[in-house]
């Protein structure tokens, strides 16, 4: 990794879909040569992937919640259960396994709370090893910078 590679990751991270033509000049490459940058950021693992930000409130799901949960046990097949449950949730948009009081966050994107109260009786009260659940509801997203402007501030 180079200045010109963090240089196409922040313009990658901006616009996915600019063209290698557009990207190669603000990086002051030849659009071959840039293209072989590329490629070879994804071989390495550096870009795991492309996709589009949705605008979920406007596809009719207004509500997104965080859900703090606690397990009976951390020993490694409980909580390979427990992720292998949650990954077939539909709504749950990520799972963490996070340090503290709790053993997982959920990011829970609903259409409203009715359907959040569905999710909760269907599926959160039954995944397995669960102790306690903690249900916050965000009141308002806060926008942050992208995450290639966070990781490379400094370059």
């Amino acid at each position: 990794m180079d200045r010109i590679d963090t240089v196409i990751l922040k313009l990658l991270s901006a616009d996915a879909r600019a063209p290698v033509s557009q990207i190669a000049a603000q990086a002051g490459l030849s659009q071959s040569a840039c293209t072989r940058r590329i490629q070879a950021l994804e071989g390495s693992g550096h870009i795991t992937g492309y996709g589009a930000r949705l605008g979920h409130r406007r596809l009719g799901f207004r509500i997104t919640a965080l859900v703090d949960i606690t397990l009976g046990t951390q020993i490694e097949e409980d909580l390979a259960r427990f992720e292998r449950a949650v990954a077939e949730i539909d709504g749950v948009v990520e799972c963490a396994l996070v340090s503290g009081g709790q053993d997982y966050r959920l990011k829970i994107l609903a259409q409203d709370l009715d359907d959040y109260e569905r999710l909760h009786r269907e599926h959160l009260g039954r995944l397995p090893g669960v102790v306690t659940i903690n249900s916050s509801f965000v009141l308002r997203a806060v926008p942050t910078r992208s995450e290639a402007d966070a990781l490379f501030a400094g370059a």
